[in-house]
């Protein structure tokens, strides 16, 4: 019974919520699971989230290594109980912070690639280059949509987007 409190704790605090969201115990009481952000966004970027979830059944989530958020502002403007705040620029979006494994990543060790950084939609300040080898995620201006999760060439994804 324990293990699947924690379990269902620790699957919580790693949900990547759409632009927008309240902090999440917040967001689990406002949102009425009226699906309208699910269907609002172009990208099918937005999933909702089964019975296994617990008390997060019903509630949007994005899955980013699967498709992440294309940051069109669609879904805040039409969630009638302010569980999505409207958000007036991309770049002051904050759905989570991307984290680099450099033991798995392949430019650090020693294969070019730089599909995080040239994918990233922060025009190259989100995901900059140091020594124009290695992708360093700037905390302060990642926004958390999962694209450079989405396009990493590993397998588990050497960048994942941890919410935030």
């Amino acid at each position: 019974m324990i293990f699947k409190l924690l379990e269902s704790w620790a699957q919580k605090k790693s949900l990547l919520r759409p632009p927008g969201a309240v902090p999440e115990q917040e967001f689990l009481k406002k949102c009425i699971r009226c699906l309208k952000c699910v269907e609002v966004c172009p990208y099918n970027s937005i999933k909702v989230l089964h019975a296994e979830s617990g008390d997060s059944m019903g509630t949007p989530v994005i899955r980013a290594r699967e498709v992440p958020c294309y940051l069109c502002m669609e879904c805040p403007a039409v969630c009638p109980s302010g569980a999505l705040q409207p958000v007036k620029e991309k770049e002051k979006v904050r759905m989570g912070v991307a984290k680099i494994d450099e033991s798995t990543c392949l430019a650090y060790n020693g294969i070019l690639c730089r599909a995080c950084y040239e994918r990233c939609p922060i025009y190259r300040e989100a995901v900059i280059l140091d020594q124009e080898i290695y992708p360093v995620v700037v905390e302060d201006k990642c926004v958390g949509c999962g694209v450079c999760e989405n396009v990493c060439l590993t397998n588990p994804p050497s960048i994942s987007v941890k919410p935030g």
